[in-house]
């Protein structure tokens, strides 16, 4: 499938400031697509059941489909130039001191970022 096909396609959106909805934007204008038909839902799991009833298809994390598609309730539709990749940053208050178990956590975040996201959030791991 094509970015182009998309146009024909009833698509789910979330709601406008989103990050889903953002990505979701800047992909189909990246490949010119002209949107026919679109919902529009205020979140990631009110975008899931729409799509499972069957009501069109949208662009989502991954991540939060892990258990729709290892049931077999929702697919994936393989679409040149998806997944999207995004970038995701900790962050906390500047100038408050940290407790020990937060420097901790955040100290083994850093060191074991590479198999977190390999285990956890890896492409082939999800489906």
């Amino acid at each position: 499938m094509t970015p182009s096909d998309l146009s024909e396609a009833p698509l789910i959106f979330r709601e406008h400031g989103s990050a889903t909805r953002n990505a979701m934007e800047q992909y189909l204008d990246t490949h010119s697509v002209k949107v026919n038909q679109k919902y529009e839902l205020v979140s990631n799991e009110a975008v899931k059941q729409a799509v499972n009833a069957g009501l069109g298809f949208s662009i989502m994390p991954l991540i939060g489909l892990r258990n729709v598609l290892n049931s077999g309730e929702v697919g994936l539709i393989e679409i040149q130039g998806l997944p999207v990749k995004t970038q995701w940053t900790l962050c906390y208050l500047k100038g408050k001191k940290l407790s020990p178990a937060a420097s901790t956590f955040i100290n083994y975040l850093e060191s074991h970022k590479e198999q977190l996201i390999e285990t956890h959030f890896s492409w082939t791991k999800i489906h």
